[in-house]
């Protein structure tokens, strides 16, 4: 019988063998095909820097609680649907790229820190993040016959990588590990550095 803290290893042993094997995994932006509901439900598991990202912004939540476990999450989802109105609008928005990959390294450190800002100032720094997503996802989608279906994907496996996130603290503190939040975060940050890098 395995324990709770085996179980827990090797899911995420597990988890991080399928991503690594996935094609086209190391790439930021894998395949820009015909996009509908479908595609939009894949892309953030296909990116590490959205999938690394996403899943901080719940992991943070969860690991400040009460409203927080709400709030960032839903403020992340509108603000990226914002982020993507303005690039179907054409308006652009630099450094877009520089904005993703600075969000894994910085909200990956503040899990790994156990910050915990203001509730204000958490949900205007999820928010800024993720008008740089919403506006690398709307350039996509301009390109995109079904535009609207694909946005809906994404928005939906943003909310769904949110609440795996959330439910990360809580089930780590039923097994007394607390500090493998801060572990999850460390890892997302380096691996911001290793994106950087890359």
């Amino acid at each position: 019988m395995l324990s709770n803290r085996s179980a827990l290893a090797i899911l995420w042993v597990a988890a991080i063998a399928f991503l690594t094997l996935q094609p086209e995994t190391a790439h930021a932006h894998p395949g820009h095909g015909p996009h509908g509901l479908a595609h939009g439900l894949a892309h953030p598991l296909l990116g590490w820097d959205h999938l690394l990202a996403m899943l901080a912004v719940g992991i943070w939540a969860g690991q400040r609680g009460g409203r927080s476990r709400w709030i960032l999450p839903s403020a992340f989802v509108v603000s990226m649907a914002a982020g993507g109105a303005l690039a179907l609008a054409g308006i652009s928005l630099p450094g877009a790229e520089a904005g993703i990959l600075a969000s894994v390294l910085v909200l990956g450190s503040l899990i790994a820190a156990a910050v915990r800002f203001p509730l204000v100032a958490s949900v205007a720094l999820v928010a800024a993040f993720a008008v740089f997503h919403g506006h690398a996802h709307g350039m996509e989608m301009r390109q995109s016959a079904s535009g609207a279906f694909y946005g809906l994907g994404f928005c939906l496996s943003t909310a769904l990588l949110h609440a795996a996130g959330v439910g990360l603290p809580a089930l780590l503190s039923r097994i007394s590990e607390e500090r493998f939040v801060r572990f999850a975060g460390a890892a997302i940050g380096i691996a911001g550095i290793a994106l950087v890098v890359a």
